[in-house]
């Protein structure tokens, strides 16, 4: 039986005024990567699934656009209006209006461009901003130290917290990566700031003892640095600097009912100063290490052994 999501409905002029047909094969998952990409460029739901239906249908009028995306005829307006105003949509003179969509390549380009005009105001008034908060009376804070944590969520925040745990290392630093999230550190920019603080902090890298683990620790070049333990897959990902600060990474399952109750998997983080909970993770960390260090040893006693016997027999 067909699902909702892969019915579309069509305008078409020759026949009735509108029909049902089926999607292409394989076009969901496009519209689903292509959908996501707008969404991080600040499109609304509203604006996207506008968008996508005039760049799919060429010029319609706002009541067909209404009817083909479900949403209220005054919306629908407002919407075309906001992708106008973004410069992915025109609109003829005619009467009654129609609209039509810039090709994506131009839509990203100018979005591109209007996240960048952003960006370089938010710097120009960097400086600024700073430099009054300075001048403000400072109110008098008491020094003692307080125990602090903070929540993140999402791959983009979580990395730009570890390279910021990382900027602020001076001595030492310990890392436990489970393959998972090695696999996210290597695909960011972590891992060449890693390389580079490697000159002048202590850093130790624990891993999964998996092939895709090693895999990561060889292109990176860290196979001589690095150490791989045992099954540890339930354990998160976590950071300690100068035994200090700790940064837990982990992955929530969430269901998500519009697909069958598929689970969903995000990424989450939490740092913390807490010195209990870093002590606890650091003991952590060099027992993990101490034991795979152990088990090293005795295999190599064994194999020692193993070489005895042969010798012995011959």
């Amino acid at each position: 039986m067909m699902k909702p999501r892969d019915l579309i409905r069509v305008h078409d002029e020759k026949a009735d005024p509108w029909r049902i047909v089926c999607r292409e094969k394989g076009s969901n998952k496009q519209l689903e990567i292509i959908e996501n990409a707008l969404a991080r460029y600040g499109l609304s739901q509203n604006e996207i699934r506008a968008y996508v239906y005039l760049a799919r249908t060429g010029e319609r009028k706002a009541a067909e656009i209404a009817e083909a995306i479900s949403l209220h005829r005054t919306e629908t307006y407002r919407t075309l209006r906001d992708l106008e105003k973004r410069g992915i949509a025109l609109s003829t003179f005619e009467r009654p209006l129609r609209f039509t969509a810039v090709p994506l390549d131009k839509a990203i380009e100018r979005l591109m461009e209007t996240e960048k005009t952003k960006l370089k105001l938010l710097e120009k008034e960097k400086a600024d901003l700073i430099q009054l908060w300075s001048s403000m009376p400072k109110p008098r804070n008491e020094n003692s130290k307080k125990e602090v944590f903070q929540i993140l969520e999402g791959e983009s925040q979580i990395i730009l917290k570890a390279n910021d745990l990382l900027g602020k290392t001076r001595t030492e630093l310990q890392i436990f990566a489970p393959e998972e999230h090695l696999a996210q550190l290597y695909r960011s920019d972590f891992m060449d700031n890693l390389e580079q603080h490697s000159y002048d902090v202590s850093i130790d890298l624990l891993t999964e003892d998996s092939l895709k683990s090693r895999f990561f620790c060889e292109r990176i070049g860290w196979s001589n640095h690095t150490c791989c333990v045992g099954d540890v897959r339930k354990l998160p990902c976590f950071m300690i600097s100068d035994r200090e600060e700790l940064l837990i990474v982990y992955n929530k399952k969430s269901e998500d009912k519009s697909r069958a109750r598929k689970k969903k998997s995000r990424t989450a983080a939490l740092w913390t100063n807490c010195t209990a909970l870093v002590v606890s993770m650091l003991t952590l960390f060099y027992r993990m290490a101490e034991a795979r260090e152990t088990a090293q040893v005795c295999t190599a006693q064994a194999a020692e052994i193993g070489l005895q016997m042969e010798d012995r027999d011959s």
